[in-house]
């Protein structure tokens, strides 16, 4: 039966077998026979320079006999393994592909995999058929050990000796497949290595996926630090190669580039060409916000307690101090035990006689015995949520803060609320609540990374006209749904990979286009929008004037007017190098060029054309 075909071309040593039971003997047999004879193909796989266009390494991989059940290295490596002849494979297979890569004299490296405890093979050690290296030509320092984390590595100390031994000899070291398997961050710790690769995992939709961009735009930033070189493997579509690309990944590996062939081009093809040297830059997937995760304990205010024996007048005489106490924390032996509002407490004893008959009272008295305790771990989320839920008197007296149990401190509701705004106005800095857009944030930073690559764009300030008298007449609901088609409608003309589209808040949004087309898609914005709109308003609550479908509400000084439905106008800003040195000059012109469009009635489109924008974009 064929083996089962898989994408990756490396073996794992611990597999599901893809070989039924009845067929061991003829795989053993099948197998036997292919290492004797060495039936083995050896195929390679370049890697790209994204800087100077051009392979600079190949990685050799191996096949068994075609048409046979074990073609593949999957099925190879398994029956290796499962008759204990793994260490025999890999030297017939690292053999094979010297001899391979020596015949077809392929330029730069070659990546060769190895298991870690196949590193004292004698094929590339001093001494023994490691003379086959000189015999075939190839130079060590031409040779990249490629590290297959298949086990588990337990003798770290021996391993770094033997890679100590071979770098002394000019080979270099890569780990393979960052981001899977057991240790892989531990085993870049260790040996240090001179390349990584990255997991195809994360690279496979990295131009969409926050979170795998921020993975690797962390691991570039590690490899920059100790002088590795990563490599992004697994690369099967455009948008990915150019997001790797722009993280500052100068290296790339997989399907889109080249498959795996035994007589592999010594270039890359003009297609691949094309993709790498595209000025355009990628558009990242947007960006995620900083973390939300704030503890209670950051609004922590370190009031001194007091404990159950202290007598009314001391509480009054503290409060009367501090005008800016609003309750008195009674603990005892670090337990909370109530809290002590300070307007009901001066209330109670500034009326006749009570100050003489409870000023020397346990305060205890006056104490709410039942007040809100939180923990300092708990998230401001959560905390927020427990608040608005509990009884109203907590929201004036505020809450304990505990840490595991005892008193931390006392936390306001007027706290909590700031922070909790707070963190609500920087999220959308980073995108937009109602349509999930990018933020000013991302926007900005879009903007600084075209001016730094010095790439001609367009950048359009789009705004809602009369969008307030219908947000007032027809209500906040239909309001966002105005400013959800409006978003709906810009990614709608915008090229996935070449236009950014971001939301600045409000009925205000930016798109900055490397489309060349980016008029025409402006163009089609504005018609879409205004088709789109009519069909959704009722018809029945419209007035026909001067041509215009609209209706009556009052403006600003409470007169009866005449309102057509909202339009679009779109302030155009054609880009060259250097014309602006930021995004605060940028976003200042296309903010003035969107006033001008909105001197035109109905939906219109201003192109800033007072600083010529040369042949770079077609306007």
């Amino acid at each position: 039966m064929p083996a089962t075909q898989i994408r990756s071309d490396r073996a794992p040593l611990f597999l599901v077998s893809t070989i039924r039971p009845d067929n061991h003997d003829s795989s053993k047999n099948l197998f036997e026979e292919i290492l004797e004879r060495r039936r083995l193909t050896a195929v390679f796989q370049p890697i790209i320079d994204f800087g100077n266009h051009a392979y600079i390494a190949f990685e050799g991989l191996i096949r068994g006999p075609a048409d046979t059940p074990l073609q593949m290295p999957k099925a190879l490596f398994e029956t290796a393994e499962r008759i204990g002849c793994r260490r025999q494979l890999e030297q017939a297979c690292r053999e094979t592909i010297f001899r391979a890569f020596a015949q077809l004299q392929l330029p730069g490296l070659l990546f060769i995999n190895s298991s870690p405890d196949c590193l004292d093979d004698d094929l590339l050690l001093d001494g023994g058929s490691s003379d086959l290296l000189h015999q075939i030509g190839i130079r060590p320092d031409r040779v990249v050990i490629e590290l297959t984390e298949n086990q588990r590595i337990t003798d770290y100390p021996d391993i770094q000796q033997t890679l100590a031994h071979y770098r002394r000899q000019g080979f270099r070291i890569a780990i393979d497949d960052l981001g899977e398997g057991f240790a892989n961050l531990r085993m870049w710790s260790e040996i240090r290595p001179d390349f990584v690769k990255i997991d195809r995992h994360f690279i496979n939709g990295i131009a969409e996926d926050t979170l795998k961009h921020r993975f690797v735009q962390a691991m570039q930033s590690l490899a920059e630090s100790c002088s590795a070189q990563i490599i992004a493997e697994g690369i099967e579509r455009e948008a990915d190669c150019l997001t790797v690309r722009d993280l500052g990944i100068s290296l790339g590996q997989g399907y889109l580039i080249a498959v795996p062939t035994s007589m592999p081009r010594a270039l890359p093809s003009e297609k691949i060409i094309g993709i790498v040297k595209q000025r355009r830059i990628a558009v990242f997937p947007p960006a995620l916000a900083p973390s939300s995760h704030v503890a209670v304990r950051s609004l922590i205010r370190p009031v001194t307690p007091i404990t159950p024996d202290t007598g009314n007048d001391d509480v009054f005489r503290r409060f009367d101090a501090d005008p800016e106490l609003v309750s008195m924390p009674v603990v005892a032996d670090g337990t909370p035990l109530g809290l002590i509002n300070r307007h009901e407490l001066i209330d109670r004893l500034s009326r006749p006689y009570r100050r003489e008959l409870f000023g020397r009272k346990s305060c205890a008295q006056f104490m709410d015995p039942l007040p809100l305790c939180i923990d300092e771990d708990a998230p401001i989320q959560d905390a927020a949520m427990t608040v608005s839920r509990s009884a109203r008197r907590h929201i004036y007296d505020g809450f304990i803060i505990t840490r595991n149990g005892r008193y931390a401190g006392i936390g306001s509701a007027h706290d909590l609320m700031g922070m909790i705004t707070q963190m609500q106005i920087q999220a959308a800095r980073y995108a937009n609540p109602l349509t999930q857009l990018p933020g000013n944030v991302p926007i900005n930073e879009h903007i600084d990374r075209l001016l730094a690559r010095k790439i001609p764009f367009c950048a359009c300030y789009v705004d809602i006209d009369h969008f307030k008298p219908f947000n007032d007449v027809y209500g906040y609901r239909r309001g966002d749904d105005v400013i959800g088609l409006l978003a709906q409608t810009l990614t709608g003309i915008a090229h996935p990979l070449a236009d950014f589209c971001g939301h600045i808040g409000g009925d205000d949004f930016m798109v900055l286009f490397q489309s060349e087309d980016w008029e025409v898609r402006c163009r089609q914005a504005l018609t879409r929008f205004d088709q789109q709109l009519a069909a959704q308003v009722e018809a029945d609550s419209l007035t026909l004037v001067d041509g215009w479908r609209g209706y009556y509400a009052e403006n600003r000084r409470g007169e009866h007017v005449f309102y057509p439905l909202p339009s679009v106008s779109i302030g155009a800003v054609p880009v060259l190098a250097e014309r602006f040195e930021s995004h605060h000059e940028l976003s200042a012109a296309a903010s003035e060029a969107k006033k001008h469009a909105k001197k035109t009635a109905g939906s219109s489109l201003f192109i800033e054309r007072r600083h010529p924008a040369g042949n770079a974009l077609k306007s």
